[in-house]
């Protein structure tokens, strides 16, 4: 785990390391298993496709996941991670390939309170496209 981040060391323009996480078939069926989410647009091309899909798409809750992962490496504390919400604009496309998808997350303190807390804007997106819309963190800093 990384430092804690310090109220001290943020200013509002604070860019938080970009992530990137490769996301694969075998991902998807460990996020099924452990979500219980066996929705077959997660696993089965023909039926992604039949639903109007670009093909088998990651759980919307999976790229969430992600991109709070790469708030909380950054803060260094899970518990800093005080509010979050997104909105999911494009699905993750997750080809059958070996190699699947990237989803990369930049960050960007956007505000700063005076309760010593930070509200970090995301931009998340898998190839080329942003997947999610409105990704704001609350971080409580240190």
């Amino acid at each position: 785990m990384t430092a804690t981040v310090r109220a001290a060391d943020v200013a509002v323009g604070t860019e938080l390391p970009e992530q990137t996480y490769p996301v694969t078939r075998a991902d998807l069926v460990r996020y099924a298993g452990a979500s219980g989410d066996f929705n077959p647009i997660h696993w089965n091309d023909r039926v992604a496709t039949e639903v109007g899909l670009p093909g088998v798409i990651a759980h919307g809750m999976l790229t969430m996941a992600l991109a709070a992962r790469a708030v909380t490496a950054w803060a260094g504390d899970p518990g800093a991670l005080v509010e979050y919400h997104v909105r999911f604009g494009r699905p993750v496309v997750v080809p059958d390939d070996g190699t699947g998808a990237q989803v990369t997350v930049r960050g960007k303190v956007g505000a700063l309170g005076e309760d010593g807390r930070a509200r970090v804007d995301l931009t998340v997106t898998s190839g080329g496209e942003k997947v999610l819309s409105l990704a704001r963190a609350t971080v409580q800093l240190a």
